[in-house]
């Protein structure tokens, strides 16, 4: 793949062409007959929100990162969605994430601890070859939600499927009331085990027992440039959709090993209404690494 190879390279574009699958893959073109419109034809983004014979809000629905929040626009102008960006967020709302680098918003930058700054001075300085998005392998979370490919959002009674387009790949919260399992109990999975409640109008989902950065060169990155998270971290989103075409995901991250003190940082989505999840493999094995030479 062409992203890859500038990846390993050492060109910092990857952080805007990670994931983008060749110029000849095509994307079904649809018109929802269920999506509200504004007179033009363009899906109306603000209008009310959908909801579950539950009452709650409902977050199904093909999701992109917010255009003018950051990169990422990816498929969002194309599917009948107007591109504007999303409303200025009232004061004191967490920093705006941003794919690259998580902390550029935040003053001062993430709260390193000495370890993971020393970790993200390697990987920073192996020009982020071993990402996982470059290897075909799961990402961390916030790689995932600022994605230039989509991912859908499929919420059933008792848990909320996460389908990622990047990667193909697939994370389970569970909404039936169970409890987050302790540290350590269920074996360190990729996506993690993730719980979710609901706080109101907003769905509080909290992770933990994922692989971390001691597990391996692909684990435990939260962005392009190689922010690491480890076994310890203690992800809390929180998902939020105030509109039809808008959903907001505040992620809280704790991790003792990795940083100093927990930190909160904000992803915009915009909804992705006349289109469809493309089918993307990626198993490559990584051939690319011996074709130009990496290894």
């Amino acid at each position: 793949m062409k992203f890859k190879a500038a990846l390993v390279a050492g060109v910092l574009a990857f952080a805007f062409a990670a994931g983008m699958p060749s110029a000849s893959a095509q994307w079904e073109k649809r018109t929802n007959p269920n999506v509200p419109r504004l007179a033009n034809g363009n899906v109306n983004l603000d209008a009310p929100t959908p909801r579950t014979a539950d009452g709650h809000p409902d977050l199904s629905g093909l999701w992109n990162r917010a255009p003018g929040d950051g990169r990422g626009r990816g498929r969002a102008a194309a599917n009948g969605a107007a591109p504007a960006p999303p409303p200025p967020p009232p004061p004191g709302t967490p920093p705006t994430a941003t794919f690259g680098n998580l902390g550029a918003n935040m003053d001062g930058g993430l709260p390193l601890t000495p370890w993971a700054d020393a970790l993200l001075k390697k990987r920073d300085g192996d020009k982020s070859k071993d990402n996982p998005d470059a290897m075909c392998m799961p990402m961390g979370f916030t790689q995932f939600h600022q994605q230039p490919q989509p991912r859908e959002i499929i919420q059933l009674k008792d848990k909320i499927l996460v389908l990622y387009e990047a990667n193909y790949g697939l994370r389970q919260i569970y909404t039936d009331g169970r409890t987050l399992p302790k540290q350590g109990d269920p074996q360190p999975q990729w996506y993690g085990y993730s719980v979710g409640r609901w706080d109101g109008d907003t769905l509080v989902v909290e992770s933990n027992n994922l692989r971390g950065a001691e597990d391996g060169p692909f684990d435990g990155w939260l962005d392009v440039r190689g922010s690491p998270y480890t076994r310890e971290a203690k992800f809390t989103e929180r998902f939020t959709r105030p509109s039809f075409g808008r959903l907001t995901i505040d992620v809280t991250l704790e991790d003792a090993k990795a940083y100093t003190k927990p930190f909160t940082v904000r992803i915009n989505q915009q909804i992705m209404a006349d289109t469809e999840l493309i089918e993307f493999i990626c198993n490559e094995n990584q051939q690319f690494r011996r074709r130009i030479k990496i290894d």
